[in-house]
């Protein structure tokens, strides 16, 4: 896919999800709603889905709405590129992963990945967005560019 179409997917998905989630304040439905239109609209998008910031367990994520195959249950701060996400709260594009220090193997399948952090409109990180492909070098940054600018316009309005 080159730039002008993914380019033109995400403007597509961005107005899409714009119109579906207008008004809506429960974030569990947001984030079941962004992984299902983001999934089905990008064919190269194998694991697509939300890591919460656990409320309870300080410093750690728990799965969320997603879509795809079995995602891990629990991914601690700082570990794999879902939790140096989190520790950091900048955006991590992996063109191979299994050279990413410590990546956590969810479902071998997965060859490259992109994550964002999620803040609500304090500011505050109540999530990390996880994408996994089948393909190395599946992402660039185009993806994270847009998922950022998705991920703040449905959370932190």
């Amino acid at each position: 896919m080159n730039a002008d179409q993914k380019n033109a997917l995400y403007a597509d998905a961005t107005k899409e999800l714009a119109s579906i989630t207008e008004g809506e304040t429960n974030v569990t439905a947001l984030m079941a709603t962004v992984s299902c239109v983001l999934a089905e609209k990008f064919d190269y998008y194998f694991w697509t889905g939300f890591y919460i910031v656990d409320p309870i367990k300080q410093n750690e994520l728990v799965v969320g709405p997603y879509q795809g195959t079995l995602g891990c249950l629990r991914i601690p701060f700082g570990r794999g590129v879902c939790g140096t996400v989190a520790a950091t709260q900048k955006s991590c594009v992996v063109d191979d992963v299994h050279a990413f220090p410590g990546h956590i193997a969810c479902d071998s399948r997965s060859n490259s990945e992109v994550v964002v952090p999620v803040f609500d409109r304090t500011g505050a990180l109540i999530a990390v967005f996880d994408v996994d492909s089948v393909e190395t070098g599946s992402f660039d940054d185009i993806d994270k560019t847009a998922l950022e600018a998705i991920m703040a316009q449905v959370f932190a309005r």
